[in-house]
């Protein structure tokens, strides 16, 4: 295939040399004229890994942007969207939080836009810039036009070995308006790489993009925070500690648990973050990473418990499932019974019902009225509860079936509606 690069800097260079070495014929343009003349002069002046070889070797076409827009099926669009000097983490924090920078991607997507009209030939550009989410839908969509097939493909690869980490990729993530242009993606990615194809809306993959990196920075702090923990401590080892972490491959080091819904429970996770954190206190740890685990599960309980207000209206209110995990009787630690008690802090009445812990059947005490039910254990037969008719469920854990005569307010999920 012919594929065009509006922009060849750290990012889009090494990629462009990745997709050139499967035997694609690449033309590119940057508006930066030194990268320009490294590029001719088969030089860089950064550590790529493979990049140098397959430098030496490209037949990159370096053309204008009109010659880019007419010879290319697909068009990537790499440009940068930084962060001001103080935001790129090598300063103190100052205190406002800003969002990303997005002029230079507006301009550079409005120009290609124009000429791609200008041609009159539609064509497919896929952004691989890093956003926020919403901004694709909000900033950039208002600039094109009906020759313009948009996707939106960022990249999961590192500064430093962008080159095998495009060709060796976990995931293609596709975020997608235009199916039919999304077709023609993959099977250009078919080529490149054996990874699987995500494909999901624009916001989405905005989202799961941000998303990656900051779990990956979860990680890092965490076990970081372990370290220094070890280096107060008498004979314990951070590496030892991390190594027997990295065994558990069913919990830790899995898809297990990632997943939305209630916060964690039972008679073990509350407990031990509550004392990680008298220990954080203890050593005079630099940061208690500990106490922001604890609170975000209380904050979410009550952000979840105003919402369940608001939609009750003042009407009745239960909570199905106070067990701290399916299809048990335990109840140690449950955030279902944190949310009854927040509710009754805030004065409000609440009934709880679970089919495993109070070994009775429901019992409708409320006669004509509509109740609002919140699903606050994942017990299976919940999908198959007697909700009285006009009521509404509110769901974090989203797998109640949509009904005519309810409302299901699905948290989590809002694909293009308000409930």
């Amino acid at each position: 295939m012919k594929i065009g690069f509006l922009g060849l800097g750290k990012l889009g260079l090494p990629c462009a040399l990745a997709i050139e070495s499967k035997g694609h014929t690449i033309y590119g343009y940057d508006i930066n004229p030194d990268v320009i003349s490294d590029i001719y002069a088969k030089k860089l002046r950064y550590k790529e890994k493979w990049a140098d070889e397959l430098l030496d070797k490209s037949k990159i076409h370096l053309c204008s942007k009109l010659e880019l827009v007419k010879n290319s099926e697909i068009i990537f669009v790499p440009i940068q969207t930084p962060h001001q000097k103080e935001y790129e983490g090598i300063t103190r924090l100052p205190k406002e939080r800003v969002d990303f920078d997005y002029t230079y991607l507006k301009a550079g997507i409005k120009e290609l836009a124009n000429i791609i009209e200008t041609n009159g030939q539609s064509k497919i550009v896929v952004i691989i810039s890093t956003v926020l989410p919403g901004t694709i839908r909000k900033e950039i969509k208002p600039l094109l036009n009906e020759f313009v097939r948009l996707c939106y493909n960022p990249y999961f690869i590192a500064m430093g070995t962008c080159i095998p980490d495009f060709l060796f990729n976990e995931i293609n993530l596709l975020g997608v308006d235009d199916y039919n242009a999304a077709d023609e993606v993959k099977k250009f990615y078919s080529t490149i790489n054996d990874a699987p194809v995500f494909d999901t809306t624009i916001e989405n993959a905005e989202m799961i993009k941000v998303c990656y990196n900051t779990f990956i920075s979860t990680k890092i702090s965490m076990m970081n925070t372990i370290m220094e923990a070890c280096h107060k401590l008498p004979n314990t080892d951070v590496d030892s500690i991390t190594r027997a972490l990295s065994l558990c491959k069913d919990r830790i080091i899995s898809s297990k648990y990632l997943t939305g819904g209630m916060g964690d429970g039972g008679g073990c996770h509350p407990r031990d973050n509550i004392a990680m954190s008298h220990l954080s206190r203890r050593l005079h740890l630099s940061y208690d990473w500990f106490e922001n685990i604890i609170m975000q599960r209380e904050k979410q309980t009550e952000w979840l418990a105003d919402l369940f207000i608001k939609e009750a209206k003042g009407g009745p209110m239960v909570i199905l499932g106070t067990s701290f995990k399916p299809e048990t009787n335990i109840i140690t630690g449950s955030p279902a019974l944190l949310l009854k008690n927040i509710i009754e802090e805030k004065g409000y009445k609440v009934t709880t019902f679970d089919p495993y812990v109070d070994d009775v059947d429901w019992v409708d005490e409320f006669e004509t009225l509509p109740i609002t039910y919140f699903i606050g254990t994942k017990h299976r037969s919940f999908k198959y509860f007697q909700f009285k008719q006009k009521s509404t469920v509110i769901d974090p854990f989203r797998y109640i079936a949509n009904r005519l005569d309810l409302k299901i307010v699905k948290i989590g999920t809002r694909l293009f509606n308000d409930y």
